[in-house]
């Protein structure tokens, strides 16, 4: 079957400090070019309608649900991932607190919550435990609970980065 190009949207985005270039479905998802054209499965999909914040994303500086944003929305973006936390060197300090704390328990909701948290503490280096708590409210965590990852988040604020 051939493909109908009237069908595709092109987009330019940056993913990770990485350029790339892609023919996309323009009714498919962030979260579906991601996933499946991208490979970066870190992203999580799970509810499709914004209200769990497992495939929450840094674009543009701030958290976006990738179920909810259309690739073609997303074209000349700059979008982090999961994947684009860690550096050369290892973990990020928030990445670390994570383990170091406890915080994950089966992993399918810390993308999302490193995310927010990421984005949180880049806009407020020194929170209070209240406004940390505030800025992973659309994450939902079904099993480790919250007050590891809230221990994370002013962990990595007291260290000074993420």
């Amino acid at each position: 079957m051939a493909t109908d190009m009237t069908n595709l949207g092109h987009i330019d985005l940056t993913v990770n400090g990485r350029h790339r270039a892609l023919d996309v479905a323009v009714h498919h998802s962030l979260l579906d070019v991601l996933r499946d054209d991208l490979r970066l499965t870190g992203t999580k999909e799970c509810c499709l309608v914004g209200e769990c914040g497992a495939c929450t994303v840094i674009m543009d500086g701030r958290t976006v649900d990738s179920c909810l944003v259309l690739a073609v929305e997303a074209d000349g973006a700059q979008i982090t991932t999961v994947e684009g936390l860690a550096t050369d060197s290892g973990l990020s300090t928030l990445q670390q607190a994570f383990l170091d704390k406890g915080a994950a328990q089966c992993g399918f909701c810390i993308p999302g919550q490193l995310l927010s948290a990421e984005a949180f503490l880049r806009e407020t280096p020194h929170p209070t435990r209240e406004a940390a708590e505030e800025a992973i409210a659309g994450n939902l965590c079904r099993c480790a609970g919250y007050e590891q990852i809230l221990d994370a988040i002013m962990a990595t604020a007291e260290a000074g980065q993420q």
